[in-house]
This record gives C-alpha cells, sequence and structure tokens, in this order.
C-alpha cells in the first residue's frame, strides 16, 4: 500500500514534535514530503536525519544557510513563502498545520486552495479566517481534521450534525482555578506556564490561564461545526478527562474520554477515518479516576473568556482583532512588560476601538491584524 505523503508546519514545536512520535510508530503508513520549522537548528538537524524529508524550510536565511551545507540533497526554503510552497506542492496527501499564531492561515489556504487535506492544530487559522477558510475547504473537497483534543473530542462523537443542539467545551481551568483575583494579578510568567495538565507551547498555556485558549476553541468550534454561539458552552473541568460533548436535539450526551495526551487527538487526524494501535496511550480506567468535577467558569476571574464570545457574536473582523490584540499582550506578559490581568483590559480596549467590517476579504484580515498589532504594541509602551 502507497505511503501517505505528509508536510508538517511546526516540526519543531510542541505539536509537531508529538505528531512526529506518533508517525515514527507508524512509519509503514507515512512518509515525511516535508518539514517546517523554526531557526531550533539542533532539532531540525535530527529530524532531517530521521525522517529524511524531500523538503525543509526554516525562520531564518542564517539556519537556511548552515542547513544546506549539512544537508546539499534536500531542498532548503526559508521565511513565511517556503511555507506556502509546502503547503501548495499537490504531492501531500495531508499538512499538519502546527504553528501557532497568524503564521498558519496563509498556509492553510495554500493548502486548501490545491485540495490539499489538512490536520490542524492551529487556533488563530479559524479564529480570524474561519468563514474564508472553511468556504474555500467546502468548496475544493477538502477536509480540516481539527488536532485541538476539545474539537477532536466533538469530531468523534458526532454522527450527523444535522441532529447536534449543543457543544460542551471542557477546560481544565489551567493553574489559577482555585487562586484569588489578587493571586492572578501578580502571577509570573514561571507561574502562568506550570500547567497542571498538559504539555503545550508558551503562548497556548497562557490562554489557557486566562481561558482566552478556551475563548478562541468556541470561536474554532462555531466555524468548524457550523453550531451557533448560544448552543456553545464551556465547562470547567479540572480533570481533563473528558475532553468534550455533544448534546443531541433528543437529549442525549455523548462525550469523549481519555487520559490527557495529545498523542490520541494526533493520531486521530493523521489516520481518520481508520483507528489504529500506533502510539496507543495508557488505557483509561474509570475506578482509577475515582471523580468527575464541573463547574461553571467565573468569568469575572476569567474576562477573557466572556471577551471572546463577545467578539465571536460581534463576527467580522471582531476576533481578528481579538486575536492580535491578545498575542501582543501575552508576547508581552512573557517578556515581563506587563501583568497577567492587563491583558483582557488590552484586549478589551482595542475590541473597543476597532472599526466593524462584516465580511472582510482576507487582504483586509491582514491588513486589519497587522493594524491592531501596531496598536497594541503602542499602548503596551
Amino acid at each position: 500500500m502507497k505511503k501517505k505523503q505528509i508536510s508538517i508546519i511546526g516540526s519543531t514545536g510542541s505539536i509537531g514534535t508529538q505528531a512526529l512520535e506518533v508517525i515514527e510508530k507508524i512509519r509503514d503508513k507515512f512518509e515525511i514530503l516535508a518539514l517546517a520549522g523554526g531557526d531550533n537548528i539542533e532539532l531540525i538537524n535530527k529530524q532531517i536525519r530521521q525522517f529524511k524529508p524531500k523538503t525543509v524550510c526554516v525562520k531564518s536565511f542564517e539556519a537556511k544557510t548552515r542547513l544546506e551545507k549539512e544537508f546539499p540533497d534536500v531542498k532548503l526554503l526559508g521565511g513565511d513563502e517556503g511555507l506556502e510552497e509546502i503547503c501548495s506542492n499537490k504531492e501531500n496527501d495531508l499538512i499538519v498545520i502546527a504553528v501557532s499564531g497568524k503564521i498558519g492561515l496563509k498556509p492553510t489556504l495554500a493548502a486548501v486552495k490545491n485540495k490539499i487535506n489538512i490536520a490542524l492544530a492551529n487556533k488563530e487559522t479559524l479564529v480570524m479566517a474561519g468563514e474564508i477558510v472553511m468556504k474555500t475547504a467546502k468548496e475544493n473537497g477538502v477536509n480540516i481534521l481539527p488536532i485541538d483534543s476539545e474539537h477532536c473530542a466533538i469530531h468523534q462523537c458526532i454522527k450527523n450534525i444535522a441532529n447536534v443542539e449543543r457543544l460542551i467545551i471542557t477546560a481544565s481551568g489551567g493553574p489559577f482555578l482555585n487562586k484569588s483575583i489578587d493571586e492572578i494579578k501578580n502571577a509570573t510568567p514561571e507561574q502562568t506556564l506550570a500547567h497542571p495538565q498538559w504539555n503545550m507551547g508558551k503562548k497556548i498555556t497562557v490562554d489557557s490561564a486566562t481561558l482566552m485558549n478556551k475563548g478562541l476553541e468556541v470561536i474554532e468550534a462555531h466555524h468548524l461545526f457550523g453550531i451557533s454561539y448560544e448552543n456553545i458552552d464551556v465547562i470547567i473541568h479540572p480533570q481533563s478527562l473528558v475532553h468534550s460533548a455533544i448534546e443531541y436535539v433528543d437529549g442525549s450526551v455523548i462525550a469523549q474520554i481519555g487520559l490527557p495526551s495529545m498523542h490520541i487527538p494526533i493520531q486521530y487526524a493523521l489516520t481518520y477515518p481508520e483507528r489504529i494501535e500506533g502510539i496507543k496511550s495508557k488505557s483509561f480506567s474509570f475506578l482509577d479516576a475515582k471523580r468527575f468535577d464541573f463547574e461553571q467558569p467565573d468569568l469575572e476571574k476569567f474576562p477573557c473568556l466572556k471577551l471572546a464570545y463577545a467578539a465571536g457574536e460581534a463576527g467580522g473582523i471582531a476576533p481578528v482583532c481579538l486575536n492580535a490584540a491578545n498575542e501582543e499582550a501575552v508576547f508581552a506578559f512573557l517578556q515581563g512588560k506587563i501583568k497577567l490581568y492587563e491583558i483582557s483590559q488590552i484586549v478589551e480596549k482595542m475590541l473597543s476601538q476597532h472599526t466593524t467590517v462584516k465580511s472582510p476579504s482576507i487582504e483586509e484580515v491582514f491588513e486589519i491584524d497587522s493594524e491592531i498589532r501596531a496598536k497594541t504594541i503602542e499602548l503596551i509602551r
């Protein structure tokens, strides 16, 4: 049987490295066509030796030059143009979009326009341009399979989307679930990055601590599954065992349950519609679990979730503003320039200042994204 040709955008990040761990276990089914990483030369070097891709893209010219000397038989690309070139290659059967931030949008659109299926671990793509991406995917007969554990859980539960009444997205609550507002206000980046359940990149971990991550997931779910915002609920579930659930029109609730592991949703997206053992995680035990706790999110402690719902319901350019302001604020927090609680204040201010554009073109999306980022950086200064 011919191996599936697969490329990974973001191979040196948290999801990218775990995707390669999954593929290593099922090398008989996949062949790595291309890898794209940042400038972690040591790691990308190791990945090239292990998986032997035909094409590799790195961020900087310096990294590209160094790798060209070491791997003369590999086609080396650089920058955003390199990502789009990889994603336009019709030899691909599937492309994993595992980068964080707006950098994932153009490569995803390039792949979709070339009728290449997507395994998506980049929330910003659908937050910024969900209508455009999903419409283009439908026109080109492209599957967009979510790698997020929550959206993957929902995808596994759905048999007929027409019969789904409600989506229930679970959230661990992050490191500050049981902390006071004052403790959150004085939280350091180190405390914020100490997630109790999941191993993720820094930006996503900060978003998890503010619950912005869950707000972005609500917007993403709206576009992926076509469910209205009023029928998408977020529920705090500290054990992170119920990864999400759906309620059907007859009142039946179906949930996907398992131990916290990104290997499961990654493998599901890669092998769909098949299920294989592959990198099977430890089996879940109801007896070991003992309890499942659920509670409503506290929107006073976590105002970012409320802002995300408002931006999603407003539609148009509002989610672009939400994402851009949040991303710049998170970077500033990680650099020690602002406090954690100031992230929501900055996002709210940017949302209140943006000019409404109901059906933006992709050019307008990037234009307004750049504008909001510049204004956010100025506000932080």
